[in-house]
């Protein structure tokens, strides 16, 4: 072991975990999921709306990540690799929902907190934007929920999208526009 290797995998930077995993080590795959898959769940629930969806479209996604991990140029970027695949997987989702025509099934996310007082204002709080997200445009959407749930920059959102990085940003200037209209009263 060399000086600078990490004393536990779970201490290992993103390149020598993918690395690692890329050569068939499971447990260096395994604390990459345990990094991630939280950022991962909440990121496709937010763009699902479903609890029990975004379980199956993570899961899916580290089924893709770890069969397609020695196709990762850079392990550094492990984690916007990681989530450009769940995100692929939960705009897939969307697409088939829309083919078989129930778009608007999905589970209520559950609050943390759990006083009835706080459970009832974080319910209306996430309805009020679940609400103001659905009347977007889906363009405007899409590139709200990157940016903002995913951490995307505005030229990755381009390349996820297809769309120049001046139309991203145009878009992404009305959703921020619209949403904070129509969110005021939770200010």
């Amino acid at each position: 072991m060399s000086e600078h290797a990490p004393a536990s995998l779970t201490d290992a930077d993103d390149r020598t975990l993918a690395g690692r995993a890329a050569d068939g080590d499971v447990r260096a795959f395994e604390v990459l999921v345990r990094r991630y898959g939280p950022l991962m769940r909440a990121y496709a629930t937010r763009i699902l709306g479903s609890n029990a969806e975004s379980d199956d479209v993570v899961q899916e996604a580290f089924v893709t990540s770890w069969q397609q991990l020695s196709t990762l140029d850079d392990g550094r970027a492990v984690k916007s690799w990681m989530m450009r695949i769940v995100s692929n997987k939960s705009i897939d989702r969307l697409r088939a929902r829309r083919e078989h025509g129930d778009i608007d099934d999905h589970d209520p996310q559950e609050p943390i907190e759990k006083s009835p007082a706080h459970v009832a204002e974080s319910r209306s709080q996430e309805q009020a934007l679940s609400q103001a997200l659905a009347a977007l445009p889906e363009p405007q959407r899409q590139c709200w929920t990157l940016r903002e749930l995913a951490d995307y920059s505005y030229e990755e959102i381009g390349e996820q999208l297809d769309l120049p990085t001046s139309t991203v940003r145009g878009l992404l200037a009305r959703a921020r526009k619209a949403l904070t209209r129509e969110m005021e009263a939770w200010r």
